[in-house]
């Protein structure tokens, strides 16, 4: 648990899942993943650096004021917009390993959170770009969640009418879902912040 005198600052890194696109601002996923770390325990601050529209090159772009000093734990949860717009995968494949190696050399943990590309852009893409994620995981030894949308993405009950952002009740359920990971991240920035 966490037992600092300020709370764990972790950013969430992304695009409109993590920003919170078409919901209230107490129905986002960090605000939401915030309150079930707090249900257990858990001093975490967690910052939304989402931005609607982004792809991993974006998120690239706007990495150093996006994560600033300070900043305990990443998750880093990009590419659903690259891949909605069947963008070549070595594109985003190379933005997000940059990403990684920097909060790497920062020293900042990350949860990697994957992404799958849709099934009717064929079955070579899809199986380079979901690809991209298990093999980063492994080459930066990173935790993954493997699908930030497991769950969530084929119920159309836990989706906004646009069938692609979760509604508050999706947001629910990738919270539950994702929590043990993230409960790994903390563990992971605990003993980063013992080792200085």
């Amino acid at each position: 648990m966490a037992d600092t005198a300020r709370p764990l600052r972790i950013v969430a890194l992304g695009d409109s899942l993590v920003a919170g696109l078409g919901l209230r601002a107490a129905e986002a996923f960090p605000v939401r993943l915030q309150q079930a770390l707090a249900a257990k325990g858990y001093a975490v601050e967690i910052v939304n650096a989402g931005v609607s529209g982004d792809t991993a090159s974006d998120g690239l772009a706007r990495l150093d004021w996006s994560v600033p000093a300070g900043t305990d734990a990443v998750i880093l949860e990009l590419g659903a917009n690259d891949a909605m717009r069947g963008a070549n995968p070595a594109i985003t494949r190379k933005a997000l390993d940059t990403i990684l190696r920097r909060l790497q050399q920062r020293r900042i943990p990350v949860l990697l959170c994957g992404m799958l590309a849709p099934r009717n852009l064929g079955t070579a893409y899809t199986q380079e770009f979901d690809g991209i994620f298990p093999t980063l995981a492994e080459v930066y030894n990173v935790p993954l969640y493997p699908f930030f949308l497991d769950g969530v993405a084929t119920d159309l009950s836990l989706n906004q009418g646009d069938g692609t952002h979760p509604s508050a009740a999706g947001v629910s359920v990738i919270v539950k879902r994702i929590l043990p990971k993230v409960e790994e991240l903390i563990a992971l920035a605990e003993r980063q912040a013992g080792n200085p």
